[in-house]
């Protein structure tokens, strides 16, 4: 049996086609959360990670994750009912396409499939939860507009070379920018990833950067101080 153990949780993940990463936890630590968002819809949840850390930072916030892979989605469950926060998440099995809540959201969050290229493993599942074609960006931006509260917020993390390109879409659908945050492995590595918050209204654009690791396992204080309150060893 896979199991990831957190701090106040832990992560059954045999049956998810995406395992516990980087990507998600820098995601659920790092999205701002203030004023508490009152309700939370989580993308593509896997095996509901980003759903179950928000719900450790904002234990009052009714929390909603949707996800396509019927086993991710039974994954996804178990992990929710057996956590603290059992009573303010559930999880949907359904494509967000098909997806139509009466609903509307102070935040949603996804870490969603990029790999623009055919992904070539043995493993279908994982390969529809790696390439973008299975959540395009678009699809993600407009629908996330759709659902959105009037001061309701986008949070996704991304590859770097696709920042300014979603940017762009996203302003196209009358979603802006307002913080912008680039992860580099180490001070002499390039920008891998982008953390990037959108909101309704145009506004300036806090932007910073943050580095993992000085040298190899030796993590810098930003990323220590990011996710201690989740890593068993931070």
């Amino acid at each position: 049996m896979s199991i990831f153990k957190f701090k106040q949780f832990q992560i059954q993940q045999q049956n998810a086609a995406a395992k516990v990463g980087t990507d998600g936890v820098l995601l659920g630590a790092w999205v701002d959360l203030i004023p508490k968002p009152a309700t939370i819809l989580d993308i593509g949840t896997g095996t509901g990670l980003i759903a179950l850390m928000l719900a450790q930072r904002s234990p009052n916030s009714q929390i909603t994750a949707i996800e396509i892979d019927d086993r991710a989605y039974k994954q996804a469950q178990f992990n929710f009912e057996h956590s603290p926060w059992a009573h303010h998440l559930r999880v949907l099995h359904t494509a967000l396409q098909d997806y139509t809540p009466s609903t509307k959201y102070d935040l949603i969050i996804s870490n969603p499939p990029f790999y623009k290229e055919d992904v070539l493993s043995k493993n279908q599942r994982r390969d529809k939860a790696r390439n973008v074609k299975h959540l395009p960006f678009d699809l993600l931006i407009k629908k996330s507009v759709s659902l959105l509260s009037h001061k309701g917020q986008l949070a996704v993390i991304i590859p770097y070379d696709s920042e300014q390109p979603f940017i762009d879409l996203s302003k196209r659908h009358n979603l802006y920018p307002i913080e912008v945050c680039r992860v580099k492995g180490n001070p002499k590595a390039p920008v891998k990833r982008s953390l990037l918050l959108f909101g309704k209204n145009e506004s300036n654009v806090n932007s910073h950067e943050l580095i993992i690791e000085e040298l190899r396992h030796v993590y810098t204080s930003d990323y220590i101080n990011l996710t201690k309150d989740f890593y068993l060893n931070m």
